[in-house]
């Protein structure tokens, strides 16, 4: 990922993915995107004329990752986002890579997701939600990351209950999340009868002494029984080396 410059505002830069092909706008002093997005964009394909929504959407890089990579199969993408500031990014985001026509943003509070779409319209929702209870995780230093960061506006279960509110049968919800809270995942993604079908554990390296880093679990709504558990993701080749062959291919520009 490139970096620049954006116009005048030394508050914003502009980031690049898939060899420049792709930009993106982020506060230099607030929420950034990390690898956690670019995982759980590609980890689950959208259906073929479906529509997205791309809960608790940050900067839109998620919406942006799902166009770039499958326009022409994507009927449209929503991207939901509380922080007035990261969804004003979001639509110069939508708009600078020219998706004007096929992703909408709307500024507004998952627990009332009912006054933004309707029940059951979505072929496909993809979340990258906060990950840490209030007093928990790694320090912010600014409020828009704690937010984003923390379970300050929603509980897990809140982000849950909106993706199966406005999912249709049959279709998907993918989640990333820290591994130590897959237990918690799962449970809840049942509770509202979105039923596990995939899952992904994501390491740093390969090293059999270090823990899991964060999971991918795709879920059906409705779903029947049985869940593939797919090979290790390691995101590094070693400790601090460089990204692992399967990492760097979800930069790949083609």
């Amino acid at each position: 990922m490139e970096s620049d410059e954006a116009g005048q505002d030394e508050t914003i830069s502009r980031d690049t993915l898939f060899a420049g092909r792709l930009h993106c706008l982020q506060h230099r002093s607030g929420y950034r995107f990390s690898v956690d997005a670019i995982l759980a964009a590609h980890f689950s394909p959208p259906p073929l004329g479906g529509t997205v929504l791309d809960l608790c959407g940050g900067c839109g890089i998620i919406s942006l990752i799902c166009l770039y990579r499958w326009q022409e199969q994507i009927a449209s993408v929503s991207c939901l986002e509380l922080q007035p500031g990261l969804a004003a990014l979001a639509a110069r985001n939508r708009d600078m890579n020219g998706y004007a026509g096929k992703m909408e943003v709307v500024q507004g509070n998952l627990r009332s997701i009912l006054d933004f779409f309707p029940a059951e319209s979505f072929a496909q929702v993809i979340c990258n939600p906060p990950f840490y209870k209030r007093n928990s995780g790694r320090p912010c230093q600014d409020q828009e990351s704690f937010i984003a960061r923390h379970q300050v506006h929603c509980t897990l279960a809140e982000v849950v209950g909106a993706a199966a509110t406005v999912v249709r049968n049959r279709g998907k919800v993918t989640f990333v999340y820290p591994a130590t809270g897959l237990n918690t995942l799962l449970v809840t993604l049942q509770q509202q009868h979105l039923v596990p079908k995939r899952l992904q554990t994501l390491y740093s390296y390969p090293d059999a002494t270090a823990p899991a880093r964060l999971v991918l679990v795709e879920a059906v709504k409705n779903g029947g029984d049985g869940m593939q558990v797919l090979p290790p993701f390691y995101i590094y080749e070693r400790r601090l080396g460089a990204y692992s062959k399967t990492m760097q291919r979800l930069y790949d520009p083609d």
